[in-house]
């Protein structure tokens, strides 16, 4: 019989977090072992070298839908189409880049020789500005080159920004299952659930994941906004505290893993570092906090998530 290994030396092995095996695991792309007399997660050796596999393929930007056609396919033929369709993406955003390189040299070009006490020369100046503004927003970003040595660099350069809402969360109650270990986790997610069916409303999530930690430096605790009727007795001995609430910058991330959480938050903290008038909150007790989307796992084929990151407005502009 082949040697377990736990969750925690996995975890550490390949430097990827608890919660993104228990994802992959969801999403039926590896499978665990549990024993009588152990109760976390244990994995052998078929299941660390699907893992392996699964991280390559993600460092190439492989879709988990992609992934799980890949290992559920017999032979070659799916990868190779998944690849074949990769480089076939790359090749065209190549091509639409030199396009757009070419109409904006144009415009440099006409930039120079322009009159602008001519109107006739200011109108054309505008028609040309329409149509590289055209030309940009229909690039489609999803090409990534498949070269390992490559990979970060270009993929880095290429990648398109999400877009990055702006919402307020009220203060309000809410409890914490506090950073416990599995069993203590299980219990508070019993729990949340419980009082989830009791609630009024279905407008907005009620349970975040949040970041006492540097992002995915530690491990998440969770949190439940109550309503007024709950008390004490009511949250089988978890604390409830008061939440600030305040103003978060939020993005939507794709196939919930380290590797596009980490995506996400530098995505935001870069937006926020250029943004003119809003800035990183970084009190304490203000956190980044994520939600997993509803039904989306069953209906798209993965898990999306939301991340909520606390900002303010800067002091020149109160």
């Amino acid at each position: 019989m082949n040697a377990l290994v736990k969750i925690q030396e996995v975890s550490g092995k390949y430097d990827i977090t608890a919660r993104t095996l228990r994802y992959y695991e969801d999403m039926g792309l590896i499978n665990s072992t549990r024993t009588q007399d152990y109760a976390y997660r244990l994995y052998d050796e078929a299941a660390i070298k699907r893992l392996e596999q699964i991280l390559v393929l993600r460092k190439l930007n492989i879709s988990i839908r992609d992934i799980k056609r890949i290992f559920s396919s017999s032979g070659s033929d799916a990868v190779l189409d998944v690849l074949g369709k990769k480089v076939q993406n790359i090749d065209d955003e190549v091509a639409l880049l030199h396009e757009l390189k070419e109409i904006v040299l144009g415009f440099i070009q006409k930039i120079e020789q322009i009159d602008f006490n001519n109107d006739a020369n200011v109108k054309m100046l505008y028609e040309k500005a329409k149509e590289i503004e055209t030309q940009l927003v229909n690039i489609d970003y999803i090409g990534k080159p498949s070269n390992v040595s490559r990979l970060l660099e270009v993929t880095e350069k290429l990648e398109k920004r999400p877009d990055i809402r702006i919402v307020e969360l009220s203060p309000c109650r809410m409890i914490t299952s506090g950073s416990g270990d599995n069993e203590t986790i299980r219990r508070f997610e019993k729990l949340w659930n419980k009082l989830d069916e009791r609630r009024k409303d279905r407008f907005f999530p009620r349970d975040f994941m949040v970041h006492v930690a540097p992002l995915d430096k530690g491990p998440a605790v969770w949190w439940y906004a109550i309503e007024d009727w709950v008390s004490e007795k009511d949250t089988d001995g978890f604390e409830i505290f008061q939440f600030e609430g305040g103003l978060f910058a939020t993005a939507i991330t794709h196939d919930w893993d380290n590797n596009t959480t980490a995506k996400a938050y530098s995505n935001i903290m870069d937006w926020l570092g250029e943004h003119e008038k809003l800035m990183y909150d970084d009190r304490s007790g203000h956190h980044v906090m994520f939600n997993a989307l509803g039904p989306a796992k069953d209906l798209l084929g993965y898990q999306q998530a939301e991340y909520y990151f606390p900002i303010g407005v800067k002091s020149e502009h109160l």
